[in-house]
């Protein structure tokens, strides 16, 4: 990896935390369990084979040769998975201009789009390390159906990616589906040169022993000349007090920024004292609110880091490692991932597997308002007056993140217009990612909801409820638990999405 960028001159290579990250550095290479404090020593203990897996997944390459080859017919890859699970081959695909379908929504008419029109030609990976994550179950129930109503055999058309004895994988198995196992102790954020990251990424003809062997020259190099590691590591610590915006414009791996925000969130996001990854447009305005820069390309960040995309998979793994160390984090477990669920769960029991109607504060046009304002111009105004010192804005959008792409425009133009750090989750998805860090993370976060009416609706097999329903409860549910925290908090209902987008977007620029 090469860096530059003016940040580099604030480095002190003689500073006690500079000796402290290059200690980690040495600690992580040896997987030492105790890295990260006493308390975290149980977990890391069982999450810290990441660090072989530029080599140790070698081993993988013929048995997903075979499973490529034996689903070589099909034309159309679904991934249906959440977190480190997607993020991964969805910037992998990206990289290398290859085509997948990232099934990580419970949106049903998001769903409708991961279905398609030629299930014939579609096979679909299911990616789980136990089976047990809501969407994941949901997807692939939903598409064992899907296939059996139009006559195909499932089994010819799904393998799974799972952790060896799982629930899920005795049961796939005994149905006699393609299974292939990932090593059980890898997390999920860290898991994209496992089976998770390699599986579905051949299917779509990426070439994964490059993307292997590039991380192991990495971890070579970094392993025998650790300054250019250390020097980023120091640069996150000192240089970034809350924020770190990341731009992956113009740069050569599209979509990475998108997977390290949910490396560093989750990873960092808890004790109150962790990182904000952000992922922006351009560096242009990746410095709203004081944030530190990074880029991938380019001259104008406050860092620039460049490398392959198989290093910088390994790079910034180990990096949030040593950020990890020096916050004094355990950055293997997510807490709050966990809140989340049980949220969904209490909304789903109260509402008895039915979605309400729930009566909204005012109503503007298309847009359903739940929160201060009189019309969707004084509600934005309100919630951005609420921010706090210092603080951010967190955008959450329960929506489709194919026909509804325009409502990413808002991120931009709330920064601007609040000058502060703002990022963009698409939901569920960043319940698994950001969501973390926004109930574990620093006390100052603004959060700004945005849910819609469905004009199609799945019910899911095994399931008392619809897709509906569980994107609903979803939303409900993180509303719940946000709002116990007495962070600033708006909701915006769509009752007609394309309309109530541009309405949104039209007052969010009037400010």
């Amino acid at each position: 990896m090469k860096i530059a960028g003016p940040s580099l001159a604030s480095i002190d290579r003689e500073s006690d935390l500079y000796r402290k990250l290059r200690d980690a550095h040495v600690r992580v290479a040896k997987k030492d369990a105790t890295t990260w404090g006493s308390k975290a020593a149980i977990e890391a203990a069982i999450r810290l084979n990441w660090v072989d897996l530029p080599e140790s997944s070698q081993t993988l390459l013929p048995q997903i040769a075979q499973i490529v080859s034996t689903f070589s017919q099909h034309s159309r890859v679904v991934l249906c998975g959440m977190g480190g699970s997607s993020l991964g081959p969805e910037v992998i695909a990206l990289t290398y201009k290859k085509d997948i379908f990232i099934f990580d929504s419970t949106d049903p008419n998001y769903a409708q789009h991961a279905i398609g029109n030629n299930l014939s030609k579609t096979v679909v990976v299911v990616s789980s390390k136990s089976g047990s994550t809501i969407e994941t179950a949901s997807q692939r129930a939903l598409f064992q159906s899907q296939f059996e109503l139009a006559g195909l055999k499932p089994t010819d058309h799904m393998v799974f990616v799972t952790d060896p004895g799982s629930p899920l994988d005795i049961e796939v198995r005994a149905s006699g589906f393609t299974v292939l196992n990932a090593d059980p102790n890898v997390g999920g954020r860290f898991s994209v040169l496992s089976a998770f990251g390699l599986l579905p990424s051949a299917l779509v003809g990426a070439p994964i022993d490059q993307l292997l062997n590039d991380a192991s020259q990495e971890k070579a190099s970094f392993l025998a000349h650790d300054q250019t590691l250390i020097d980023v590591a120091y640069l996150m610590v000192t240089q970034a007090q809350q924020y770190i915006a990341f731009t992956d414009d113009g740069s050569a791996v599209p979509g990475l920024s998108d997977w390290i925000e949910q490396l560093i969130a989750e990873s960092t996001g808890k004790d109150a004292i962790g990182r904000l990854p952000i992922a922006v447009e351009n560096t242009s305005v990746a410095r709203v609110g004081g944030a530190f820069s990074i880029a991938y390309g380019g001259t104008s960040a406050d860092l620039i880091v460049e490398g392959s995309l198989g290093a910088h998979f390994i790079f910034w793994e180990w990096a949030t490692a040593l950020l990890g160390a020096a916050l004094k984090i355990d950055p293997f477990n997510q807490p709050n991932v966990t809140e989340a669920k049980e949220q969904t769960a209490s909304c789903l029991s109260e509402w008895k597997n039915q979605a309400p109607t729930l009566t909204s504060d005012c109503t503007d046009r298309d847009v359903e308002i739940f929160g201060d304002g009189q019309s969707l111009k004084d509600a934005l105004a309100t919630f951005i007056e609420d921010v706090r010192d210092g603080g951010y804005i967190a955008i959450m959008a329960y929506l489709d993140r194919r026909d509804d792409v325009k409502i990413k425009e808002l991120r931009a133009i709330l920064a601007e217009k609040s000058g502060r750090p703002t990022s963009f989750g698409w939901a569920p998805r960043f319940l698994h990612s950001t969501g973390q860090f926004h109930k574990g993370g620093q006390k100052n976060g603004s959060f700004l909801q945005i849910t819609g009416e469905t004009s199609i609706d799945y019910e899911i097999p095994g399931r008392p409820f619809s897709l509906h329903t569980l994107l609903f409860a979803q939303a409900i549910g993180d509303n719940r638990a946000i709002a116990t925290r007495k962070y600033p908090l708006l909701r915006l209902h769509l009752q007609k999405r394309s309309a109530g987008i541009d309405e949104i977007l039209a007052a969010a620029q009037s400010l």
